[in-house]
């Protein structure tokens, strides 16, 4: 596959062409990516202390939900949002993935999966949080990280 990229002052609105001989499972997957990542924000507002943040999502390790109050996760802090999580998985793009009742995680932040007989632990960089996926959740997690890196 070639990769290839034109700058052009006078285009109006980027425009990202897939050229292919044949529609195969590799141009599929990179269409529905680019499909699904072209709505999704870039940044999500957040509350701590009465005061407004403008997290990037790549920052977010994951969302979680206690009591009706939905938390975005940094390495280091946790802010409020004014979504729900179904709300959230209509907004975020393919990065993030429902991985229990209360948890959206970010595929891109994953730095080990700990599997036992009774649970599955998802560890990340440079954090001491840590998430637990519900066995429900567990075997679309696995297929998820293995279709993204057989992607990259």
């Amino acid at each position: 596959m070639k990769v290839k990229l034109e700058i052009n002052p006078d285009q109006a609105e980027t425009e990202i062409t897939i050229s292919a001989a044949k529609m195969d499972d590799q141009v599929l997957k990179l269409y529905k990516m680019l499909q699904e990542n072209k709505d999704q924000p870039e940044q999500i507002e957040a509350f701590k202390d009465h005061v407004s943040y403008y997290l990037d999502l790549s920052e977010i390790l994951f969302f979680e939900t206690d009591s009706k109050v939905v938390m975005a996760h940094t390495a280091k802090q946790a802010y409020q949002v004014k979504y729900k999580l179904y709300e959230l998985e209509d907004i975020l793009g393919s990065s993030f993935m429902r991985v229990a009742k209360s948890t959206i995680l970010n595929l891109d932040q994953i730095h080990a999966v700990t599997r036992s007989i009774s649970n599955c632990q998802i560890q990340f960089s440079d954090s001491y949080k840590t998430v637990y996926v519900s066995r429900h959740y567990y075997r679309d997690l696995r297929n998820r990280l293995e279709e993204r890196r057989n992607f990259k």
